[in-house]
């Protein structure tokens, strides 16, 4: 049985795509599927393909990888998609990680950073690279309110923002990964959103967290 983690690469660069299949060949614990290059053909090879990890685009052809991911993860919810992004916004980083993406990273940004991403997104962490907040300023839309966290709850949001697992921020803060838990439940809940990096998307739409590394 391979136990390599499979990872199909959504590009319509075909340069990028060719350099990034061709690193993932020189890892052990990696295995490529191959490229699709837009968003129909990235839909049909997930389906039949089944990969573990999805390196998406946000610009594609026939639409974007918003588009794209939400295809996929309709049909098979459980495929972890890692969104590269040359021109990163709030608006784009909301709308990412409201499709329950689980990276969202430059595409600019360093190849060991990549399969990092890749490698931890199969064990269910999640990443936003700090200088994509960094390159979203704060707006809070006309009306919308701050939701109050408590102090213990900021300083959790603050480690998911840096793209920590729930054991690690546990760690950190000296409790327990059931209580780091809770306060990630109470956070989605507070915030409205469905998941930790959707979370974060808002909370940096807010101000609530800094944008360091």
């Amino acid at each position: 049985m391979d136990t390599r983690t499979s990872i199909l690469v959504v590009d319509d660069h075909t340069t990028f795509a060719e350099l990034l299949t061709g690193a993932l060949s020189h890892e052990p614990d990696l295995r490529s599927l191959g490229v699709a290059s837009d968003v129909d053909s990235s839909v049909r090879r997930c389906a039949a393909l089944r990969p573990d990890v999805v390196v998406m685009d946000y610009h594609l052809s026939g639409g974007n990888g918003v588009t794209a991911s939400a295809r996929i993860l309709r049909d098979r919810p459980g495929t972890r998609i890692v969104m590269l992004t040359g021109d990163p916004t709030q608006h784009v980083l909301e709308a990412a990680a409201s499709t329950g993406i689980c990276a969202f990273l430059p595409k600019d940004g360093s190849l060991a950073t990549l399969l990092e991403t890749i490698r931890g997104a199969r064990c269910g962490t999640m990443a936003v690279h700090p200088s994509l907040l960094a390159a979203t300023e704060p707006v809070r839309r006309q009306g919308a309110e701050v939701p109050a966290l408590t102090r213990r709850e900021l300083q959790v949001l603050q480690l998911m923002a840096q793209g920590h697992s729930v054991g690690a921020n546990a760690r950190l803060l000296n409790i327990t990964p059931n209580t780091c838990r809770g306060y990630v439940k109470t956070i989605l809940v507070k915030l409205g959103a469905h998941s930790q990096l959707e979370a974060v998307a808002v909370a940096s739409r807010l101000g609530l967290v800094t944008n360091r590394s």
